[in-house]
């Protein structure tokens, strides 16, 4: 019997349209090694295709028919073709990264087919400075972007003299599992056999779920003084609030953390605050140039891991919860430390807001803040509902340390995200070897230059420094 998908993985599926293509990608960037001959490249490639054994996971497809009673399920390809999915590419000259950016922006464009496994991969030469550059893109049903890039970082090493190492998509050997304990007469359960844990966790449940109304009063209170929450009710109207097309426009540059860091040190922040207002200064002066700048400041959706109150099933997952916090950005004041200082009030204001609440409830509101930017695309409400947010910033923590993939050193890692249906730009940042890497994935026609973006990033950066004392 051929596995379902679940629910989660299914929603993520049937949104899809052509406008809305719904895969994450990562494009990474690699040095060759010292000892790479002129064929570097294509032997690269021909090593990542030509895979002794392709993991389960990057096997199956969607499908659905009357068998299957309409229901979607996984179905492994039992034509696959790795031609298909891990292909070889060329810059045009002068190989310049524009050219890589509008390549990516290209591919990152196009929907991935049901009838195959959902997932490619390009190994891209002509880059003028010699490197060599990884375009992946997977369906957010197979793996969310947390979970691709620990694929991808799964395959790399800190050893630049190891070799033989898989592609990501190669099958990986299973490690031998430890022998299970005999069981014993006593084991610990009640009413019938079930588990004494599992009643623990459901009675945690239920006692959670009798908090909710709670914890929903308390959040709608918080929203309706404009105060920040899981919830927002005061977000503006902007031009990123609006229907989009499937062209995607695709721009990428780092930093290094100890500039972020240092300003944190001296302003009391920390960095993520420091990110955030470096793209609240960055969208104040985009819009501006547009003269598009709404009065009201910009509200981002910003994923944050929290410590939330311990309970049955807080702590069987360690007491760790993650939560959306709709941060208002400051776009309306024009100094960037009173930008810095607002966004750092409104980021620890959301975060107490939700660490009083149970994991449960952080889910629940969470998902009642991200509701309309769901439901109003389905309804197509745009711009006759006002926006939830206006923009999506996460920042996910990467590693530390210099990596390679068989002697090759990974010198950058950019994530390309999803564009939705109201919400045309999202930035993702990523942190690597003492850098800040910023991805900025939009809606080429609602987004229009958005690689002045960068240039925006880079100068609030400077200009926040100066503010700070640290230039």
């Amino acid at each position: 019997m051929l596995p379902p998908i679940d629910p989660t993985s299914s929603a993520f599926l049937l949104a899809e349209n052509r406008s809305m293509p719904m895969h994450v990608g990562g494009l990474q960037l690699f040095e060759k090694p010292a000892d790479a001959g002129p064929d570097y490249i294509r032997e690269m490639y021909e090593y990542m295709r030509d895979v002794d054994e392709i993991g389960p996971l990057f096997l199956k497809h969607p499908h659905r028919s009357v068998r299957t009673g309409g229901q979607l399920v996984w179905k492994p390809d039992t034509q696959f073709d790795i031609e298909h999915h891990v292909r070889h590419s060329a810059l045009p000259a002068p190989g310049r990264y524009r050219e890589l950016f509008e390549l990516c922006s290209r591919l990152h464009s196009t929907r991935l087919a049901w009838e195959r496994p959902l997932w490619e991969a390009h190994i891209i030469e002509g880059l003028a400075d010699g490197k060599v550059a990884l375009y992946t893109k997977v369906h957010h049903s197979v793996v969310d972007g947390v979970s691709a890039m620990r694929l991808l970082q799964s395959t790399l090493s800190t050893d630049p003299d190891k070799r033989g190492m898989p592609a990501p998509w190669g099958a990986r050997p299973r490690k031998p599992s430890s022998s299970a304990p005999a069981a014993t007469a006593d084991t610990g359960s009640g009413l019938a056999g079930v588990p004494m844990e599992a009643l623990r966790t459901a009675f945690g449940i239920t006692a959670e779920a009798a908090g909710l109304p709670t914890a929903l009063v308390r959040t709608l209170r918080r929203a309706v003084r404009n105060e920040t929450s899981a919830v927002s009710l005061y977000a503006p109207r902007t031009i990123f609030n609006q229907r989009i097309t499937g062209a995607r426009r695709f721009a990428a540059d780092d930093w290094p953390i100890e500039r972020l860091r240092a300003i944190g040190k001296a302003t009391g922040t920390t960095i993520n605050d420091v990110v955030l207002a470096m793209c609240s200064g960055a969208m104040r002066a985009y819009l501006l140039d547009l003269d598009a700048l709404p009065d009201a400041p910009l509200v981002a959706m910003v994923p944050v891991g929290l410590n939330a109150k311990q309970s049955q099933i807080a702590s069987a997952e360690g007491g760790n919860a993650v939560g959306a916090v709709m941060v208002q950005l400051a776009t309306d004041q024009a100094d960037p430390a009173d930008r810095l200082t607002a966004i750092h009030r409104s980021m620890k204001d959301g975060k107490q807001g939700l660490s009083s609440m149970t994991p449960v409830q952080i889910l629940a509101m969470s998902a009642l803040g991200q509701a309309p930017a769901i439901i109003t695309p389905l309804l197509r409400m745009q711009g006759i509902v006002r926006p939830p947010y206006n923009l999506i910033i996460s920042n996910v923590p990467g590693p530390r340390t210099t990596h390679y993939w068989n002697g090759a050193k990974l010198v950058g890692t950019y994530p390309l995200s999803i564009p939705i249906n109201g919400m045309a730009l999202n930035i993702t940042c990523t942190s690597y070897d003492g850098q800040l890497m910023f991805g900025l994935t939009g809606c080429r026609r609602t987004v229009p230059s958005l690689q002045k973006l960068l240039t925006h990033l880079d100068e609030e950066l400077v200009a926040l420094e100066k503010a700070a004392g640290v230039a």
